[in-house]
């Protein structure tokens, strides 16, 4: 049973941050259909806090059986409030991929204006721990999709959109691109089609926590039903 205050499922580690913070996920019980995975970035907390409201919407027993969750892909970044880890590595920045970079990429202060902040991207691909647990729990699960919820950038980005990224475009009124508009060297969603896994993400609109539980909450209970193209 899940109630509103707890989460009702048995969370399992599958490594540890820089500052040895536990990183815990929920498995499936069945084969992954779909891993979600929220938290990537540190600054980007709402995407935590709507993923666990939405798990504490409804009955454990309602969860579908092939779904793994990860609350908080950067413990570290959380806690500081950072984009990056404890050593400063965007991780999303930070896997193994052809293009991965040395040199530091940019990021957002303010998603509506220009100024960009250089960001570490690791002394080399998937040097970060956060990252190689993440790469060798994907391995070891081979989700047939990994849905990464982000913010604030309002839209739903899919290199290669099929019914499921469609069905989450129409769910959420929000535009389905194929392209950020961006370089993004080392992300995860360049990792996973290297690896022939689809990565959809999902990016909030940028709202606060409170109006993001009515908005944006009840796609994610959807999704955790099953009752969604996979």
């Amino acid at each position: 049973m899940s109630l509103r205050t707890e989460l009702g499922l048995e969370l399992k580690t599958y490594g540890h941050s820089v500052l040895k913070a536990q990183l815990s996920w929920f498995p499936p019980s069945a084969d992954c259909k779909l891993l979600i995975i929220a938290g990537i970035h540190g600054e980007e907390p709402d995407t935590t806090v709507s993923l666990s409201r939405a798990i504490r919407s409804i009955e454990t027993a309602d969860i579908s059986e092939s779904i793994g969750l990860i609350l908080t892909a950067n413990p570290d970044g959380l806690q500081l409030g950072t984009r990056g880890n404890a050593r400063g590595v965007d991780l999303n920045r930070n896997f193994p991929t052809t293009n991965w970079q040395a040199e530091p990429t940019n990021c957002r202060w303010h998603a509506d204006e220009d100024l960009a902040l250089p960001i570490l991207t690791g002394n080399h691909a998937g040097s970060e721990p956060e990252t190689a647990a993440l790469i060798e729990l994907i391995r070891s699960t081979s989700p047939d999709r990994i849905l990464a919820l982000h913010g604030p950038l309002a839209c739903i980005d899919d290199p290669q959109p099929g019914p499921f990224a469609e069905w989450l475009a129409e769910e959420t009124g929000m535009p389905l691109l194929t392209e950020i508009g961006y370089p993004t060297p080392g992300s995860l969603g360049t990792w996973g089609d290297e690896q022939g896994i689809p990565v959809t993400t999902f990016e909030f609109p940028p709202e606060g926590i409170e109006i993001l539980s009515r908005t944006q909450v009840p796609t994610l209970v959807e999704i955790l039903r099953g009752n969604c193209p996979m």
